[in-house]
């Protein structure tokens, strides 16, 4: 948008200045002379003509060493401010001030069109800003601000574009207004030409992020999102670039209402994936590079700016994997296995444990079951504990952990521990493998029966009441059944748990290992003896009576 001039003429200047054209009436430029110094109070006092003495602070006049550049009886010019008829205020700095601007004017005043400035805001008043910039005020009018009137703008550093010099006045006028106008025309060419098909910039990286990088295209700032600088996918910027490095794009978008340019480095590389899909099919054994770890899973370069993942659980057929870092390494060649090629997200799944042996294969190639092995405990549940054996685990159940029902494995046993175990079953349908402890020791039940014999008597605890009978402790941690018709002549509703109970062994079966007992046996033994014993008093008792007969 072109400045224009009549019109700006038109703004009444003698308005625009009108809280300050008193002050100018009363402002002058004199040579002065520097009648007294007083180091005490830091001031100077200059004779300014018209028998008027103004005071100047020493400041002004001290150089960088803190000497003062004048003495008494040196002329010195000053600007004066005030009244004729007092004492006036007066200033070395703003003459030198003047002089940087009057040095401005007479560098520029024929040719200014395109000049920028960029200084800061020192002042507000009713007509515009002043604006501070190496030492030179510059005006700009309230119109060519392009601020809110709102805005706490002192202070505040800004660029403007010159638009008139009065060398008559000592004035530069800017405008904010104009030079957004000129940068949004610059920017709108820029956009449009970037926009064509198929043109590819250099560009400068301004700032990087988390989500991507700003860079500068021929004054244009675009945004390189983290998703456009690879095929590989997302990857963080700061690890592949730095602020000031030169970088090839493409523009890929622009969204007019938000003013937001798009730009992708990939988009000018070739794609990848295209030799993937049609050279790479699920099932081939490619060779590939470790390039990322993370807890969940690693990143492999097949050496063509793609990536490839291997989640943790395709590392290998052990189970219990906690971190990658423990197999594999950043820089490590290997061999893998192509599961998932997806065209659509880009995205390649591999696998190393597809191409190890099976340990389950090997476990069967090596063990067969009544095998006695030593193992080493993973894991404990309430239901029993996993045991590795050669990278296979099999289950320990509580049932078999020990003779002793009362006994789980958690109550022995704990993480890490080894322990002898025999094999007793394999299904390899399942893959899974079942153990046994308790068949290494020796059996309560066959110690039992060593120690007795059938029809023996014995005493015990009831442990447990059943629907089908009673369980009762023995010795040695033996347990034994009663079933219900093996109770009489006992009542079964008034026994108790920990009730002792007397019995006749009527079973032992050291193969399935059980012992039954009865109380019913044990009362028709007694009764049997107690018989026999009636029979053999009745048969004393008889004889007797006979012979006495025949004496």
């Amino acid at each position: 948008m072109a400045f224009d001039n009549e019109s700006f003429e038109e703004e009444n200047f003698a308005e625009m200045f009108a809280a300050s054209e008193k002050e100018q009436e009363t402002t002058r430029i004199v040579e002065g002379e520097i009648v007294e110094i007083q180091e005490d109070e830091n001031r100077a006092l200059v004779g300014v003509g018209e028998k008027l003495e103004g005071i100047l602070s020493l400041d002004e006049i001290r150089g960088k060493d803190g000497k003062l550049t004048f003495g008494t009886g040196d002329r010195i010019k000053v600007m004066v401010t005030g009244y004729y008829n007092e004492r006036p205020k007066i200033s070395y700095r703003k003459v030198l001030e003047l002089q940087k601007t009057i040095d401005f004017i007479e560098a520029h005043k024929d040719d200014y069109e395109d000049l920028i400035i960029e200084g800061i805001i020192t002042k507000k008043n009713r007509g515009g800003y002043v604006i501070e910039a190496d030492e030179v005020s510059f005006f700009m009018p309230r119109s060519l601000a392009a601020f809110k009137e709102s805005d706490e703008v002192v202070g505040r550093k800004v660029k403007a574009q010159v638009v008139k010099i009065d060398d008559a006045e000592n004035s530069i006028v800017v405008s904010r207004r104009k030079l957004f106008n000129e940068e949004r025309k610059k920017k709108k060419e820029i956009i449009d030409k970037l926009m064509e098909d198929d043109v590819v910039v250099e560009g400068t990286i301004k700032k990087i992020t988390s989500y991507g990088m700003f860079v500068d295209v021929g004054g244009v700032d675009g945004l390189v999102h983290y998703n456009e600088i690879s095929y590989k996918g997302p990857v963080n910027p700061s690890k592949l670039y730095k602020d000031g490095d030169i970088v090839t794009v493409k523009a890929i978008s622009y969204d007019k209402d938000k003013r937001h340019l798009s730009l992708s480095i990939k988009a000018v590389q070739s794609d990848p994936w295209a030799e993937v899909e049609s050279e790479l099919d699920e099932g081939d054994t490619i060779t590939v590079t470790v390039s990322n770890i993370e807890a969940y899973g690693v990143f492999v370069d097949l050496g063509n700016d793609i990536e490839g993942f291997l989640h943790i659980s395709e590392i290998t057929w052990d189970k219990n994997v906690k971190n990658p870092n423990d197999y594999l390494t950043v820089g490590q060649e290997i061999d893998v296995e192509v599961i998932e090629i997806n065209s659509k997200t880009h995205k390649l799944r591999v696998s190393l444990k597809r191409l190890l042996a099976k340990p389950f294969d090997e476990f069967m190639k090596n063990y067969k079951e009544g095998d006695v092995v030593t193992g080493t405990v993973t894991s404990l549940t309430d239901f029993g504990a996993f045991v590795r054996i050669d990278g296979v685990e099999g289950l320990l159940h509580n049932q078999d952990v020990s003779w002793d029902k009362n006994v789980k494995c958690k109550d022995i046993l704990k993480s890490g521990d080894e322990v002898e175990v025999k094999i007793a079953k394999i299904n390899s349908e399942d893959q899974k493998i079942s153990l046994n402890r308790k068949a290494l020791l020796e059996s309560p039940i066959d110690k039992f029966a060593t120690e007795h014999k059938m029809n023996s008597v014995v005493t015990g605890t009831i442990r447990d009441i059943k629907d089908f009978g009673v369980f009762v402790s023995l010795e040695d941690g033996v347990d034994a059944l009663i079933r219900d018709e093996d109770l009489s002549p006992l009542v079964k509703e008034e026994l108790e748990i920990g009730q002792e109970i007397e019995a006749a062994i009527a079973v032992i079966d050291t193969r399935r290992d059980r012992i039954r007992l009865s109380v019913k046996k044990l009362d028709y033994i007694k009764n049997q003896a107690m018989l026999e014993e009636l029979n053999d008093n009745e048969s004393h008792s008889l004889g007797d009576l006979i012979k006495d007969k025949f004496q």
